[in-house]
């Protein structure tokens, strides 16, 4: 038999208790949740990793690797550089920032998980 395999969501946030809130909701309703603190954190967990997720949440203003930093290299490497990245920020200007590094969408914060969720089966194809 062959199954699907579980789609992977990579959260890379700053903030220790929304980054852990954010792992923990996806990973309750099935997904496969990673995390990074930065942007350089998260370089060097896809490096490392055997699978590239799915799909990456970014949020943009980090310290050491802001989400900018962060994007660029991402899309600069060919094996991530499809992989769909959602802006998360509290800024008001998401829209603005996920049109312009040219995101698949973006989501403010504080983030509803019932947005998100939607969010994520429609970037994923998924019928969950």
């Amino acid at each position: 038999m062959n199954a699907k395999a579980v789609p992977s969501v990579l959260v890379i946030e700053d903030d220790g208790l929304a980054r852990e809130a954010l792992v923990t909701i996806l990973s309750r309703v099935g997904y496969a949740a990673f995390e990074a603190e930065n942007g350089q954190a998260a370089l060097e967990r896809l490096r490392t990793t055997i699978r590239p997720p799915d799909l990456i949440l970014l949020d943009l203003m980090m310290p050491v690797m802001d989400g900018w930093q962060f994007h660029r290299a991402l899309t600069r490497e060919p094996a991530w550089a499809a992989i769909p990245v959602v802006i998360c920020t509290g800024a008001g200007d998401g829209l603005l920032h996920a049109e312009t590094l040219g995101a698949a969408g973006c989501i403010d914060k504080p983030i509803d998980p019932g947005e998100l969720f939607d969010l994520l089966r429609h970037l994923l194809g998924e019928g969950r």
